[in-house]
């Protein structure tokens, strides 16, 4: 059992991905505006929906994930903490937004995707962590639909596949307005990116970095907020 912000609690299933530091990062970088409407792209079982909901007591979210093992966790999470009346988990897959919603229905879209190519060398890889289904091509193509003019959409990734996000998300009118640098250690490499798209938007762009430990891998200031210790 995961504890989360505000009392909520977060059980993960054995086989099912767990709580990383990927969506603890991305849930401190999104920004929901009021009464936020968000469609969490591959929610697994329901982690950034629960952090969201635990920090941003007006929004509602709606989670696409095609395991049904994680669905039914996130089913099951949603009901433990409460939330039926602000969250829903809908097994299926993310390319089939189109048939599933109005266009511009969400406010907000969300994702923590895989990050391994799919293919015959990948199959021992969990489908969570695999692009078969879900590429940046994808994962574009489903925001650009589901958001509303001016709506934005957050995801994290590696920081090596920045150039392919950029240029998928401008072929669907998602324009990058703010880039996160997460390193893990003062000094150390970038190991993660967070990019905030927003459809229909001019050009510009704002950049921040985020550093989780000290040379003496003490916890930083910034760390501490992420993880609300």
């Amino acid at each position: 059992m995961e504890y989360l912000p505000n009392g909520f609690t977060l059980e993960i299933p054995a086989g099912v991905f767990p709580l990383s530091t990927d969506s603890m990062v991305l849930s401190h970088f999104v920004r929901l505006p009021k009464n936020a409407r968000v469609l969490d792209l591959g929610s697994g079982c329901g982690t950034l929906g629960l952090l969201l909901c635990a920090q941003n007591e007006g929004c509602a979210v709606t989670g696409l994930e095609i395991d049904e093992k994680a669905h039914l966790a996130a089913v099951e999470n949603i009901r433990r903490n409460g939330l039926e009346p602000r969250m829903e988990s809908i097994c299926a897959d993310l390319r089939s937004v189109s048939e599933r919603f109005s266009p511009g229905g969400f406010s907000v879209c969300v994702s923590n995707p895989p990050y391994f190519s799919g293919g015959p060398a990948s199959q021992s890889i969990p489908i969570a962590r695999r692009e078969d289904l879900c590429g940046p091509r994808e994962l574009m193509e489903a925001a650009a639909f589901a958001l509303k003019f001016g709506g934005d959409f957050f995801l994290v990734h590696r920081p090596e596949r920045l150039a392919e996000l950029i240029s998928a998300g401008a072929e669907c009118s998602l324009e990058l307005k703010r880039l996160g640098l997460v390193r893990h250690r003062q000094d150390g490499p970038v190991s993660l990116i967070l990019l905030q798209f927003r459809k229909g938007a001019k050009p510009g762009l704002l950049w921040e970095e985020l550093t989780l430990r000290n040379p003496d891998d003490s916890p930083t200031p910034a760390y501490r907020e992420i993880y609300h210790l």
